[in-house]
Parts: structure tokens; C-alpha cells; sequence
């Protein structure tokens, strides 16, 4: 199945997809500071709880436009087991999306720190890196990848809305970087100074990992579904034809 929808709409979709992702994530980690201040776990709870919902809602929303990667990691993939089989997202537009997504990711750090009041341009200073930050972080992005590319090849992919919401809400639990697992969101939460940000030290070794978890992730996904490529282009969420008509 073929991108149909234009580059220019794919990409304001990633990017608002993107941005609105890190919107939900830096925004309740802010309300949950508030609300909780003296509770590390129920803050916890708060963020991943909003992010588990809000994560589906913008699937399902900006899905049927770009398929709803908002991760570089996940186009990459996209891009490079569609080779294969000359499906899958092409080179130039595997680019324009994730520059689409991290700058829109970016963007969102911004709005979640105007909504609450916050200086608008500012930087992180949590400091995350850990041998056990990064070993989460490789795990947590393998398990995404493997599970949309499942999806993608066993013709699920319409579920995974759901799937993803629910894996990233188990793996900010489960791993001990509580499940970045996205370049772009790793950036985006560079710019804002609060429960859910990472200083800009920081980021380079949690992209490396999210790289590393990805290509374990294909690899995994490869030996088990030997003809991937195929379905490679039903990720995110399957396109409809939404072709420009005038």
C-alpha cells in the first residue's frame, strides 16, 4: 500500500502529530509535579497515564494522513525493510519526516511550557544517563519496533492505536528510563525544565541506544516474519486514499 495523501500534508501531520505527542507528555509531567510534589510514583503514574491516551488519540487521528510514525526510529525501519520489496516510505520522504518530527516535537516542549506558565525557551537539566538508562532504553525501543512491525505483518495494524498506547504505558514501568524510546521526544524534551525533561548531555547516549533497540528490534521482527517487507508500508496505521483531488 502506497503513501497517498501529499508529501506537505504527511509532513504537517508528523509534525503536529509529533508536537502534540510531546505536548502530552512534557504537559502532564508538569501537572503531575503540581498536583503530587511529594510523590515520585504517583507523578509517575499521572504522566504515563496521559501519555497512554493521548498516544492512542493522535494514532488515530494523524494515522490515516502519514501513518503516524512521530519517531525517526520507526520511519527508519519503515524505510529500510521496504527496500526489499519497494514498498515502504521513499528515501527523500523518510527524511522530511523525521525532520518534520523532531522539529515538531520541539515545538511541543514549547506549547506545554507557555500552557503552564513556564519561560517558554528553556533547558532541561536531568541528568538520565545510567548504564541501566540505556540498557532500558534499547529495550524499550526493540519492543516498539518489534510490536508495530507484528502488527504491520499479521494484518493488525489498525490496532495499534491500542497496542502502542498500552506498550508504552507498561514500559515507562517496566524499564528503568521509563521508555523514551524516540529520538525526536528525546530531543523535544531537551527544551523544557521540568518532571519529564532530559539535559541536552544526556541525549546523545539515549539515541544511541533507541538506534541499537531499533536494529535489534528488526532484526527480531525479520527472523520471525521472514517476509516483513511486504507489509512494511502499513505502518503506523494502514493510509487510506486521501489523494489531492483538485
Amino acid at each position: 500500500m502506497t503513501h497517498t495523501a501529499a508529501l506537505p500534508r504527511r509532513l504537517l501531520s508528523e509534525f503536529v502529530g509529533s508536537g502534540l505527542l510531546v505536548t502530552v507528555v512534557v504537559g502532564s509531567g508538569i501537572a503531575a509535579a503540581q498536583l503530587s510534589p511529594n510523590d515520585v510514583g504517583l507523578q509517575l503514574l499521572e504522566n504515563s497515564t496521559a501519555t497512554v491516551f493521548g498516544l492512542a488519540v493522535l494514532i488515530l487521528l494523524f494515522g490515516p494522513v502519514s501513518g503516524a510514525h512521530f519517531n525517526p526510529v520507526v520511519t527508519a525501519s519503515d524505510w529500510l525493510l521496504g527496500r526489499r520489496a519497494g514498498t515502504g516510505i521513499r528515501s527523500g520522504d523518510a527524511l522530511a519526516y523525521a525532520a518534520a518530527q523532531i522539529t515538531g516535537a520541539i515545538a511541543g516542549s514549547w506549547l506545554a511550557n507557555l500552557m503552564f506558565d513556564r519561560s517558554v525557551f528553556e533547558i532541561a537539566t536531568k541528568d538520565r544517563i545510567t548504564t541501566g538508562h540505556l540498557v532500558g532504553e534499547v529495550v524499550a525501543t526493540a519492543g516498539l519496533i518489534a510490536l508495530i512491525f507484528a502488527l504491520a505483518r499479521t494484518g493488525r495494524a489498525a490496532l495499534s492505536a491500542a497496542a502502542v498506547g498500552a506498550y508504552i504505558g507498561a514500559a515507562y514501568w517496566f524499564t528503568s528510563s521509563t521508555s523514551f524510546a524516540n529520538p525526536a521526544v528525546t530531543i523535544g524534551r531537551m527544551f523544557s525544565d521540568t518532571f519529564a525533561g532530559i539535559a541536552p548531555g544526556s541525549v546523545p547516549g539515549f539515541i544511541g541506544a533507541q538506534i541499537i533497540g531499533a536494529a535489534v528490534g528488526l532484526a527480531l521482527i525479520a527472523t520471525l516474519f521472514p517476509d516483513i517487507a511486504a507489509d512494511a508500508d502499513d505502518v503506523v496505521v494502514p493510509h487510506e486514499d486521501l489523494s489531492d483531488t483538485v
